[in-house]
């Protein structure tokens, strides 16, 4: 009977590494829309052009996945293979070397692969489309290896119940009185095992949980005054440091001011655009909201001006760090030279504003890791001296650039002191 219980706990135990191997693949399939928004989105979408081409079909483009990886991680070094894909596509983006993603595995390419298929294009029918049939086929293996170990699972039992029973009868046969057997769950051995199993799987979500914590991405809440980027930073072209004062010269971006609105709206006492919905779909009285600015500012219809009655608007507040990171806006806009949608996305197409990226620790630190600095005639930078005179003799390739990293932008104490 021994034997019995040590095959049933190598079973359990196989049972569950499959299962945790299962979950963990399917966990690591789902966060290719993280990925893709972490390290490419500032570049590319799925079904449009931005500086870099829509990946939409981009695994049939390349003849062979691992000249792919091996372009993901870094095309400079992939074009001077001299493949011929690599450089058209490199000629037809101005020369414009790709950033690269040296820290990216196989797997984690795969899984935003398989999100940018799930992407449906534009007008398709997300449920039941073709997009979306073809990310079901994906999950379909996983899904087919999970049946196969459950079946698995029971043919295993079954001969252990038949190997059992055919024990017990040959005992009887030879007269020998079987010992009483211990229960499963009684056996220490075995109780020690699974409380060990389960801590593990335990500790690992609890982390992944803890480590989520804060991380507010799609983070989307309703405003006091419906104020649309689309139509102020989209259409009418307005300048984000306009109302952003404080992006250019300071640590905060800062939120305008209620008379900074009003140097416009003076003027502009109604909407005629297009028509604005919310995240809901509902559609908003454009003018209606205008009417709430102007109750803000201590206009009231029909009365003279009450500076008295003005108000600050409330604004509740999207993008948060925690206490002890340190940010500032004008090191990385006027210095950097880095645009407003690398860190909150295609700004000038949102209606109701949302959070963007994750701004975890990571997060940053790639992007340290991987952006060039625009170092070249930048005067901030004139300290590094080595450097600038390596760019002037050619010992530096300046298409390869300087990245935040060799400035020692990922020293703790850049951000935490």
């Amino acid at each position: 009977m021994q034997s019995t219980y040590r095959l049933t706990r190598y079973f359990v135990s196989t049972f569950i590494l499959f299962a945790g191997f299962f979950a963990g693949f399917t966990v690591k399939a789902q966060d290719g829309k993280t990925l893709f928004q972490t390290n490419c989105a500032s570049c590319h979408q799925v079904h449009k052009k931005l500086t870099g081409p829509a990946l939409a079909g981009v695994e049939e483009r390349w003849p062979n996945k691992k000249n792919l990886y091996a372009w993901i991680r870094n095309s400079a070094a992939f074009l001077k293979t001299g493949d011929a894909y690599a450089n058209n596509l490199y000629n037809e983006y101005n020369k414009v070397a790709m950033t690269a993603f040296p820290n990216l595995t196989d797997q984690e390419i795969d899984a935003m692969l398989a999100y940018i298929k799930s992407v449906p294009a534009p007008g398709a029918a997300a449920p039941g489309g073709a997009a979306v049939a073809a990310a079901a086929q994906e999950g379909d293996n996983s899904l087919l290896f999970g049946v196969l170990t459950l079946i698995l699972a029971v043919v295993a039992l079954t001969l252990l119940q038949v190997n059992s029973n055919l024990k017990k009868m040959a005992d009887e046969k030879e007269g020998i009185v079987p010992e009483k057997p211990v229960s499963f769950f009684r056996n220490k051995s075995n109780i020690a095992f699974l409380s060990i199993i389960l801590f593990l799987i335990g500790g690992y979500y609890t982390t992944k949980g803890a480590m989520n914590l804060g991380r507010s991405t799609d983070y989307q809440p309703e405003q006091p005054i419906y104020y649309s980027h689309k139509v102020h930073a989209g259409i009418n072209q307005i300048n984000c440091q306009y109302c952003h004062t404080g992006v250019y010269q300071g640590k905060q971006a800062t939120i305008p001011s209620v008379n900074v609105c009003m140097n416009c709206h003076q003027a502009i006492n109604e909407y005629k655009g297009e028509k604005l919905y919310s995240e809901d779909g509902k559609e908003i009285d454009g003018t209606n909201e205008i009417k709430k600015l102007y109750k803000y500012a201590g206009f009231v219809e029909g009365k003279p001006w009450d500076p008295s009655a003005a108000k600050p608007i409330e604004w509740v507040r999207i993008h948060n760090l925690p206490d002890h990171v340190y940010f500032n806006h004008a090191q990385h806009v006027n210095a950097g030279k880095v645009a407003c949608q690398t860190c909150h996305g295609e700004i000038q197409k949102m209606g109701e504003v949302k959070q963007f990226s994750n701004l975890s620790m990571g997060w940053c630190v790639n992007c340290h890791r991987e952006t060039k600095v625009q170092f070249k005639d930048n005067g901030f930078y004139s300290i590094y001296e080595k450097y600038h005179q390596d760019l002037k003799t050619g010992k530096l390739d300046s298409t390869r650039g300087i990245t935040v990293e060799k400035i020692g932008g990922t020293e703790c104490q850049k951000c935490h002191y």
